[in-house]
């Protein structure tokens, strides 16, 4: 079956309202700034007219570019907002908030390295900035570098004691570091400060499923779906929870609804499959696998579960193929050897399965299937002594 995803909340703006007390006064400018309620364009067209005025301060006008800039991510416009906070810095070279948002959109466009560079400056200005630490620890993680940026949450926190979102990512680097007592610890404290946040719920769930607690990883799962009904991982994982419980009626019910969700998600086909496999389903199995690979033609666990439901229906040619190409897509992959191994031992053709068998044990030494295949294989070309040595 598939692995698991877990997922982080993303950075976040600091929007003019939060600093712009104190500008000056006009109806440009209080629109520009957030103070009026007006759309994202009459926003920007404020905004636009402030600059365009040239009057007010220097520090005033690289406001107006970041309300600008801020609003024109809104609008999905990176590059130009990215510009007009090269704008503000250029006015006013001490603008924390026009290097905190240019560092938010620099993430936005996957730039994770610009948007460090930024966000340290940010925090030279205001080493105070809960915020600002939780984006750089964002970023961070995003870059793979998960002691950092559980570090960087650790000043969220330590800043902002009920920063529900850094709970929540410092859980998530936690949890893909391995540590899922730590993880499962933030994300109690999440839902204890925002009871609402289906993402919780669900990688709470996924930690715990990894903990092997498949009831409570359940009862995750179950809160993720009341709270979003259309949560495609949830349902997923939930029916991967299933599964590893053996109750593959439930299982299939949930990537079921996973696929109806996302008709695209080849993880859920294969799983599914391997699901109706489990129960004696080979044909449907060997259906949802051929979709699997149909969407996913390098998913080599598909190719592999495909040539095993293959095999369990004796159309042994068609699961050696199916173990040739999965050993293509993964050649460390010691399971398709052992597999194939025992295919081509079942056909009589006992050199390729004994040579199989070795790749196999090359790969994973203390491989009980490959040994005991390969044990009862030499028995069979009548290596009594090497077959008993490998079965003992």
């Amino acid at each position: 079956m598939a692995a698991d995803l877990i997922c982080g909340l993303g950075a976040s703006l600091i929007w003019l309202t939060a600093i712009a007390a104190g500008a000056q006064s006009s109806k440009e400018w209080n629109q520009c700034a957030g103070k009026e309620n007006v759309s994202v364009d009459q926003l920007i067209a404020s905004c636009s007219s402030v600059i365009r005025s040239g009057g007010g301060t220097l520090e005033t006008l690289a406001l107006a570019f970041v309300g600008r800039g801020s609003a024109l991510i809104t609008k999905g416009d990176v590059d130009g907002a990215i510009q007009d906070y090269g704008q503000a810095l250029s006015l006013n070279p001490n603008n924390f908030l026009a290097f905190n948002n240019r560092g938010f959109a620099y993430a936005a466009k996957g730039n994770f390295e610009r948007a460090i560079q930024d966000y340290d400056q940010a925090l030279l200005l205001n080493p105070n900035a809960a915020l600002t630490f939780y984006n750089r620890g964002f970023a961070l993680a995003a870059e793979g570098q998960f002691d950092h940026a559980i570090e960087d949450y650790d000043r969220a926190i330590g800043l902002n004691a009920n920063f529900s979102q850094a709970f929540l990512n410092r859980g998530f680097a936690y949890a893909v570091k391995g540590d899922f007592d730590r993880a499962i610890a933030d994300y109690d404290q999440a839902i204890r400060l925002n009871p609402d946040v289906a993402i919780a719920y669900y990688n709470r769930g996924v930690a715990r499923a990894r903990k092997s607690d498949l009831v409570r990883a359940i009862q995750d799962y179950d809160e993720a779906i009341h709270r979003d009904p259309n949560y495609v991982w949830a349902y997923y994982g939930r029916g991967e929870a299933y599964a590893k419980k053996r109750d593959f009626a439930h299982a299939i019910s949930d990537y079921d609804q996973t696929i109806r969700l996302d008709p695209w998600n080849a993880k859920a086909l294969n799983d599914r499959g391997f699901a109706y496999a489990s129960k004696g389903d080979f044909e449907v199995a060997i259906r949802d696998y051929g979709q699997a690979i149909r969407l996913d033609p390098n998913y080599a666990n598909a190719f592999y579960n495909r040539g095993s439901a293959y095999a369990e229906q004796h159309q042994f040619e068609r699961a050696i193929s199916d173990y040739d190409q999965a050993i293509r897509l993964a050649p460390d992959f010691a399971p398709a050897f052992v597999n194939r191994g025992f295919v081509y031992g079942t056909k009589g053709n006992y050199e390729r399965a004994i040579e199989d068998f070795n790749r196999a044990i090359t790969l994973a030494p203390n491989s009980a299937d490959a040994l005991l295949n390969r044990g009862i294989t030499k028995l069979k070309k009548g290596d009594y002594i090497g077959g008993r040595a490998d079965i003992a």
